[in-house]
C-alpha cells in the first residue's frame, strides 16, 4: 500500500477538503505539513458541514491527525477550532491528535505586524489573510521563534524574548506602534500553554512507528503550488513551500515516504487576493462561474476571481511537484456552457510561451492562447462512473489530461464524498 501526498495544483481553493476527507476514510494517519490557519477546508459528511483551517481533515472521522513541524501554529485559534468541532460531536484526544513539539507558534504580534504591513503597502499589497502566517515563518528562519516545546519552559524564555522583541520593537516603531508588551505576551502564553501541551510530542517518532507498522499515511498540503514561496507567482505567494517535497521536511519523515502525489485541480481556475491571473474573466461568464461554484474563501469569505482552465499553469505545477495523478474537481460548474475554453499557451512580446515566466511584470502581461471546445447540456453533478457523464464532458477531461501531461486519477462531481469517479486508486498505485 502506498502513502499519498495531496497538494493543490493551482492557487488553492481547488476542493482539497472533500478529496482529503475521501482519502482519510481509508488512511491510518493524516499529516498537515505546512501553512497555518489560512488554509480553509470544507468537509461535507452527511448532513454535517465542517469548516477547518488548521486541524487535519482526518480528525472529523477519528483518523490519527498530526500537525507537523512545517506548520506555524496559532494556539488560540487551535483551542477555538477544537472547541467548535467538539461542539459538532467530534472527539479530539491524544489518541487521535498530535502536534509536533518543534512547531513554531503564531503570536498576536505576528498578526498585528501582518495587518500593519498590508495597510501601509498601498498598491503593493500581497493580499494576505492578515493572520500572521508570514511574520511567523520569518521569525522561524530568523531563529527567534517561540515553539510549542517552549510552552513547557516559559520561565527560561528571557533570551528568546530578547531576540524576538529586538526585531519586532524596531518594526513596530517604524509603524508608530509601542514596543511588545513582554509581560502580557508571557501571561497569554501561560494561559494557553495547557491547551497545546496536552497534544505535544515528537511526532516524527510517532510517524516513523506508524510507517514501520505498514500504516497508510496521508500528507495534507495547504494552499496551492502557484502560491509556493519559490515556485509561485512571487511576491503574491504564501510564506511556505507548498510543493509535495515539503511533506518530507514538514513532517519528519524522509522523501521516500511521501508516496503517490495527488494534485487537486479545479475544472476551471480561481484565485483569492492580488496577483497575476492570465485567464481571469471579469465579465458575465466569470460571474457565472463564481456563482455556480459558490466561490468564496472558506477562511476569509473573500470572493474568488474566476477564469477558464489554464493548462499551462497546471502542467507546470504538476512537473514541479512530481504529481502522479490529478483529482479533477467542480466539473459540474461547467454544465450548461455552450462552449468552454482551455488556455494552452501565452503570448508575451510577440513570442509564444509554453510556461509561466518568473518575473512579475511578465506574469502580468502574458496573454492567454485559448482552445475552444463544445460544452455539454447534460449534468455531471453526482456522477459516480464514466457512464454517468455526458460524452462532451469526457472529451473535456481527456483533453485536460493531455495538455497537462498528467493522468486523471479521480473526478469529483459534487461536495458529497461518495460522488467521486475513481480512475486510479492512489493508495494502491
Amino acid at each position: 500500500m502506498a502513502n499519498v501526498t495531496v497538494i493543490g495544483a493551482q492557487w488553492g481553493d481547488e476542493g482539497k477538503g472533500k478529496i482529503v476527507d475521501w482519502l482519510a476514510s481509508r488512511a491510518d494517519a493524516v499529516v498537515r505539513f505546512q501553512g497555518g490557519h489560512n488554509a480553509g477546508h470544507t468537509l461535507v459528511v452527511g448532513e454535517q458541514v465542517y469548516k477547518l483551517s488548521l486541524l487535519p481533515s482526518g480528525i472529523v472521522r477519528g483518523t490519527l491527525s498530526i500537525i507537523g513541524n512545517g506548520v506555524v501554529l496559532d494556539p488560540w485559534h487551535l483551542k477555538s477550532e477544537i472547541a467548535k468541532l467538539e461542539g459538532q460531536g467530534v472527539k479530539i484526544t491524544r489518541e487521535n491528535f498530535a502536534i509536533a513539539d518543534n512547531c513554531p507558534l503564531i503570536l498576536p504580534i505576528h498578526g498585528e505586524l501582518d495587518v500593519m504591513r498590508e495597510n501601509a503597502a498601498g498598491a503593493g499589497k500581497i493580499g494576505t489573510t492578515g493572520r500572521g502566517i508570514g511574520p511567523a515563518y520569518e521569525d522561524k528562519v530568523g531563529r527567534r521563534a517561540i515553539r510549542v516545546c517552549d510552552l513547557a519552559h516559559l520561565d527560561a524564555l528571557d533570551a528568546q524574548l530578547d531576540r524576538l522583541c529586538a526585531h519586532h520593537d524596531a518594526l513596530r516603531a517604524g509603524f508608530g506602534q509601542p514596543p511588545v508588551d513582554r509581560q502580557a505576551l508571557l501571561d497569554a502564553l501561560r494561559e494557553i500553554a495547557p491547551s497545546v501541551l496536552q497534544y505535544a510530542e515528537p511526532v516524527w517518532s510517532r510517524l516513523n512507528t506508524v510507517r514501520k507498522a505498514g500504516a497508510r499515511i496521508l500528507f495534507e498540503g495547504a494552499q496551492g503550488v502557484l502560491l509556493d514561496v519559490d515556485h509561485g507567482t512571487y511576491p503574491f505567494v504564501t510564506s511556505s513551500n507548498t510543493v509535495s517535497g515539503t511533506a518530507a521536511s514538514g513532517s519528519g519523515l524522509g522523501p521516500s515516504s511521501t508516496g503517490f502525489v495527488l494534485g487537486i485541480v479545479k475544472a476551471y481556475t480561481t484565485r483569492v487576493g492580488s496577483g497575476p491571473f492570465p485567464t481571469e474573466l471579469e465579465d458575465e461568464t466569470g460571474q457565472r462561474l463564481g456563482e455556480r461554484g459558490h466561490e468564496f474563501g472558506t477562511v476569509t469569505g473573500r470572493k474568488r476571481r474566476c477564469g477558464w482552465f489554464d493548462a499551462v499553469l497546471v502542467r507546470q505545477s504538476c512537473a514541479i511537484s512530481g504529481v502522479t495523478g490529478i483529482a479533477l474537481t467542480k466539473l459540474d460548474v461547467l454544465d450548461g456552457f455552450e462552449t468552454v475554453k482551455i488556455c494552452t499557451g501565452y503570448r508575451l512580446n510577440g513570442k509564444v510561451l509554453d510556461y509561466f515566466p518568473s518575473h512579475a511584470a511578465d506574469q502580468a502581461n502574458v496573454e492567454p492562447i485559448y482552445e475552444e471546445m463544445e460544452g455539454w447540456q447534460g449534468t455531471t453533478a453526482g456522477a459516480r462512473s464514466w457512464a454517468d457523464l455526458p460524452a462532451q464532458a469526457i472529451k473535456y477531461i481527456q483533453r485536460v489530461q493531455e495538455l497537462i501531461q498528467t493522468p486523471v486519477a479521480l473526478v469529483s462531481t459534487s461536495p458529497e464524498r461518495e460522488d467521486t469517479i475513481l480512475v486510479r486508486d492512489p493508495f494502491v498505485d
